[in-house]
């Protein structure tokens, strides 16, 4: 809304141009959603009290882990209710709502917020930790993954490469030549039209280099600046001189629903049709390829998959968030972390400039992820005032599920899904010693671990519950620190 403001007043208070900054923006944000938390949380934990949505403390299985917690019996659960409200309260504020990336990551957060909000809602009815069936959850998960992976599937949010760059040249002199040949008469109709479409002063330019053979660096320049302002404008694209296929065609179908971003890239794989050998071939459908770490331009295609792969990440990251909120701030502070990671790569990916330079794929539409990235971090920090040791208020599942929803959704929008086991690898060795310590004993009758998840195992050995949440912390800030640094990696 304020951004909409400040558009508005801006031919009478230039000042308010600061407001329509991506990052002002984000830390308005992060700023409005702690206070907001901060504010609301106590009358929130009041309520929940007085609705006796307190928490439930198993005696079963291990009574150790019931003497270390069932002081924590009684305290209010369902927290994640103030995070959502305060998140979605605040990007109203702070969002530029006409973004679709921050439309489908709120999204996301709500439905498995309500998922979250069935469970424990249940459990608070029945006074007992058994809410929704393992299979009511899982359908649930399952369902907000398949809206978002459908979605993508139809509506790409990255096209591919779309400027051309000193790198994407082949072969100069290949390039002039094809070029400066488009000016002539019966010849390649594309070239032609091509050619055409240049600029007067980049057509004088290429038949001068075509002519004077080696060209000077400013010349190439020139050159380049010409040919990506012939992507920005429409109409390059004739039936008579090209023959529509694959991406092209698929990008032709949309017509009138095509964006400035469609528009650029269409032209772009005309140009590498009609340039053979002198500009290279991008990656296509890009939207459904996922991109490996530390490799450059290496990508795992995946097709209609990409929708499996999708609700997988949702499903998986939402259940081991879940796993991890047993100890009080553990899994709000490991969820702030991996969040902040990816709302700085949301922030990188944005921009052209940064994203050709690190070799990253572009996602223009993520400016508003970096925003929404922020607002969770504000909220999540004002959450995790209340809840951390002792804490006064639980997330539940509403909160953990539709954490663990957010930061799959930011891995999936940003295009750096296989980073994911990084940015929030302490949610993975969480999960993952649950599921060795189950194959474990299945197969040998023997465990692994004196409890699962991770943090009941350390927890049994002596660690205070407060030394398990900060080492904890501790592992997480580093595994996402050591994912930013792999964007460098190439």
């Amino acid at each position: 809304m304020l951004y909409y403001l400040a558009v508005a007043l801006m031919p009478y208070v230039s000042a308010m141009n600061v407001l329509t900054y991506q990052t002002v923006r984000a830390g308005g944000a992060a700023l409005t959603g702690f206070l907001f938390c901060v504010l609301v949380g106590p009358w929130m934990i009041r309520m929940l009290r007085s609705l006796k949505a307190g928490q439930y403390i198993k005696k079963e299985h291990v009574a150790e882990l019931h003497a270390l917690h069932k002081g924590k019996a009684g305290t209010p659960t369902m927290g994640g209710t103030l995070i959502i409200f305060s998140t979605v309260l605040t990007l109203f504020f702070w969002g530029l709502l006409e973004n679709r990336l921050l439309w489908l990551a709120v999204i996301v957060l709500v439905m498995l917020g309500v998922v979250g909000f069935l469970d424990d809602f249940i459990k608070m009815k029945r006074k007992h930790n058994d809410g929704l069936s393992a299979r009511a959850k899982f359908t649930g998960q399952i369902i907000t993954g398949l809206v978002l992976g459908v979605y993508l599937i139809n509506n790409p949010i990255t096209v591919g490469a779309a400027e051309i760059q000193v790198r994407d040249v082949l072969d100069w002199d290949r390039l002039v030549r094809s070029i400066a040949a488009g000016a002539g008469s019966g010849n390649d109709a594309r070239l032609a039209r091509l050619f055409a479409r240049l600029d007067p002063q980049t057509q004088a330019t290429v038949t001068a280099m075509a002519k004077g053979g080696a060209a000077a660096p400013e010349d190439r320049f020139i050159l380049l600046r010409g040919l990506n302002a012939v992507l920005e404008r429409p109409g390059l694209y004739d039936p008579a001189a090209w023959q529509a296929h694959g991406e092209t065609a698929d990008i032709l179908k949309r017509d009138g629903d095509a964006s400035e971003r469609d528009t650029v890239r269409l032209n772009r794989l005309l140009v590498e049709d009609a340039l053979p050998g002198a500009v290279a071939s991008s990656v296509p459908n890009l939207h459904t390829k996922v991109g490996v770490p530390g490799l450059k331009d290496v990508f795992i295609p995946m097709g209609a998959f990409y929708i499996l792969f999708v609700i997988l990440i949702i499903v998986s990251v939402s259940n081991a968030v879940n796993v991890t909120d047993g100890l009080d701030g553990l899994a709000t502070g490991a969820s702030i972390i991996s969040i902040l990671a990816y709302a700085a790569i949301a922030y990188v990916v944005s921009r052209a400039d940064w994203s050709s330079y690190l070799f990253v794929t572009y996602v223009p539409e993520a400016t508003e992820l970096f925003v929404f990235g922020a607002a969770l971090l504000g909220t999540g920090l004002g959450f995790l005032w209340f809840n951390c040791h002792p804490a006064e208020v639980f997330m539940g599942d509403t909160g953990s599920l539709s954490l663990g929803g957010a930061i799959g959704t930011l891995a999936i929008l940003t295009k750096q899904e296989l980073l994911l086991p990084i940015v929030a690898g302490l949610f993975v060795l969480e999960a993952g010693s649950v599921v060795l310590q189950v194959a474990s004993f299945k197969l040998t009758g023997k465990r692994i671990f004196r409890m699962s998840p991770l943090h009941h195992h350390f927890e049994l050995g002596g660690w205070s519950e407060t030394k398990v949440v900060m080492r904890f912390w501790i592992i997480g800030l580093l595994l996402a620190l050591m994912s930013l640094a792999t964007l460098k990696l190439r």
